[in-house]
């Protein structure tokens, strides 16, 4: 195997790569739509639980085609019941494109802005659930990668299961770099793209999430049809592939990542 160039890439964007993974992505054509390929899935989406100490009869990965704001999407327009908003705990620049996505879908939410130079303020929180009964999703992130800051969201987690609202993370900069639990960090749904922490290509993003929520997700109102969570999520359940045309060359690579 021809040794490839490695660059020191200083971007917040792509890793760099081992020639391993470049190299996994030469193998013969082959149809997305065959069975082989959905094992290949399969088998990825459970191992991308585990990374996070998930059980895999309680939590369920959903795979994309896309970069890593397709999750924020996904997440977003997906996860919010009728009748209910989302609190955005925004202290950086990736929070505060989730509440972007709330403007987007006309989605009700409350874009709690906070200091972007230190970690969220659990008193903030306490008091934002707590004037608010309708809240029923909390989102934040995990790692904002413009400033560096690391939030708290185990304790944050408590917060919004102590006032009954779903808590979704964006991990797409700690996935696989920082040890997460998806139980003990009171989690129920976190995101990463496979170009991060895993060290694999862009183009396959995913979300690991709680399936019983997931599934009641069914009866929320239906805001995009190409990102929607469940969706993607029961197509893949039912018919061993994604709904639509999935990066195959980049899932080779990240089953070898």
């Amino acid at each position: 195997m021809e040794k490839v160039k490695r660059n020191v890439l200083l971007n917040p964007g792509p890793a760099t790569t081992t020639d391993t993974v470049k190299y996994a992505q030469v193998v013969p054509d082959i149809c997305p739509r065959e069975k082989e390929f959905g094992q290949i899935m399969e088998e990825i989406g459970q191992e991308l639980v585990k990374i996070v100490h998930g059980d895999l009869d309680k939590y369920t990965a959903v795979l994309f085609c896309g970069s890593g704001t397709i999750n924020i999407d996904a997440c977003v327009n997906s996860l919010v019941p009728a009748n209910k908003k989302m609190l955005v705990l925004n202290n950086g620049a990736y929070s505060a494109r989730a509440a972007e996505v709330c403007e987007a879908y006309l989605i009700d939410h409350i874009n709690l802005k906070l200091p972007i130079t230190e970690p969220i303020d659990l008193n903030k929180v306490e008091d934002a659930l707590k004037a608010d009964k309708d809240i029923g999703v909390v989102y934040c992130c995990h790692h904002e990668t413009g400033t560096g800051v690391l939030n708290p969201i185990r304790e944050i987690g408590a917060l919004a299961h102590k006032y009954g609202a779903t808590f979704v993370v964006d991990t797409t900069s700690t996935y696989a770099m920082i040890p997460i639990d998806m139980d003990k960090d009171n989690l129920d749904f976190i995101m990463a793209s496979a170009q991060k922490g895993l060290m694999s290509m862009t183009g396959l993003s995913f979300t690991i999430g709680n399936t019983k929520i997931l599934e009641e997700s069914k009866n929320y109102p239906v805001r995009s049809y190409y990102t929607n969570l469940y969706m993607q999520y029961i197509f893949i359940k039912e018919k061993g592939e994604m709904r639509f045309t999935p990066p195959v060359q980049t899932i080779y690579a990240t089953r070898q990542a």
